[in-house]
């Protein structure tokens, strides 16, 4: 048992104690409920450690981009735990709170109405209203997609406003923590999802589990034509995926909740595995993919990320800031070293999301029960890249 592992579990119960420990034991069964109290007053397992760690971050190429934000402007203010963001065809962009459960539209002139409350979703520890994305064809099918937990999984559901979600994927494993939730079409037309341990260590490396892997999916939820598994898996032995974009040669680059010493980001490959729990960071293991780039807890737990010219841009929580990472799409590599932005500026940083005019907003998450929140807080913030 670690004190970073003592300290993240500690930092959940402290956010909502009551959900966690009590609604969601009246909930289960009398077996889950026991090992959940179990492990709120044990704090670790022995098995949620990794079998191998780094004891270096594997290092970034030395390149002449050297990115940077440019212009920056607070959009909205007064939301609550934002996590999720869709834009549509009108300029609107649709906002998913998670412990509210709400779905809140933010019009063109950046005011806000909302628009639903997902009953479905169960809001406790970092579960709740999660992703949302919206279907390639919106214009014309008006189609959107919901990743939220419930009492029993975290599920993916079809929805459209004013209607209630139709899950097209449940199981996916449940916990107060590693619950990824992210949500985006590829380049291919599919529907992809990150998925998290559910803080139990083997969901990662067993395919018949939904949990700590990146899904690629049909819109009705069938595994997608190509898989490599056959089945909805598209990567394996994942953590906690929050956050995933492709660049410009169709190369999927993701962020990677680590545990102790190495949060990481990684360039997906289909039907690869990422080594979590055996390995965390690059062990230069013949079996595992290593990192691209990888830190120290403290100065990332990037979730949320997008690409914009050419910069795979994570927007990070527990470091509060922005990494800036060049990627070049022609070979799926590094193009220069990663660059910090925003240290501190607006504290924890959930997603950043490109925007139909190529800006991007940055979504904070400082009332998670973990930030510090100022009376402004969340709030979206405008960027621009330069």
């Amino acid at each position: 048992m670690t004190y970073d592992q003592t300290r993240e579990r500690v930092r959940t119960l402290r956010a909502d104690p009551k959900v966690v420990l009590m609604r969601r034991a009246a909930r289960r069964t009398a077996a889950f409920a026991a090992a959940a109290v179990t492990l709120a007053a044990a704090a670790c397992s022995p098995g949620e450690r990794a079998d191998t760690v780094a004891s270096a971050a594997p290092s970034a190429v030395t390149g002449s981009a050297k990115p940077a934000v440019g212009s920056e402007k607070v959009l909205v203010e007064g939301l609550d735990v934002p996590w999720g963001l869709a834009f549509l065809p009108d300029g609107t962009a649709l906002v998913t709170e998670r412990d509210t459960r709400k779905v809140k539209a933010i019009a063109p002139d950046h005011s806000v109405r909302e628009v639903a409350t997902i009953d479905e979703a169960d809001a406790h520890g970092e579960g709740g209203l999660l992703g949302i994305t919206a279907s390639p064809k919106y214009a014309e099918d008006h189609q959107l997609f919901l990743y939220y937990t419930t009492a029993d999984d975290n599920r993916i559901a079809k929805w459209k406003v004013g209607e209630r979600p139709q899950p097209i994927v449940t199981g996916i494993p449940i916990s107060g923590i590693h619950n990824g939730g992210r949500l985006a079409f590829g380049p291919d037309g599919y529907l992809y999802a990150g998925t998290g341990d559910a803080s139990e260590r083997g969901h990662s490396q067993d395919r018949s589990s939904l949990g700590g892997k990146i899904l690629r999916m049909t819109a009705d939820g069938k595994p997608a034509p190509g898989n490599p598994f056959g089945d909805l898996i598209w990567s394996l032995g994942h953590r906690n995926v929050q956050g995933f974009a492709w660049d410009s040669g169709g190369h999927m680059w993701a962020t990677e909740f680590g545990q102790d010493t190495w949060d990481e980001i990684n360039r997906i490959e289909p039907g690869r595995n990422y080594g979590w729990p055996v390995v965390e960071g690059a062990a230069h293991d013949s079996r595992f993919v290593d990192p691209v780039v990888a830190w120290n807890p403290d100065d990332a737990s990037c979730s949320g990320a997008t690409i914009v010219k050419s910069v795979f841009v994570a927007a990070c929580l527990r470091g509060e800031r922005l990494w800036l990472i060049p990627v070049d799409g022609a070979t799926g590599g590094l193009a220069g070293q990663p660059v910090a932005a925003l240290q501190g500026k607006y504290g924890r940083l959930r997603l950043a999301q490109l925007a139909p005019d190529g800006s991007v907003w940055l979504l904070t998450s400082n009332r998670d029960g973990r930030g510090s929140p100022a009376t402004s807080d969340d709030r979206i913030i405008q960027v621009n890249m330069v």
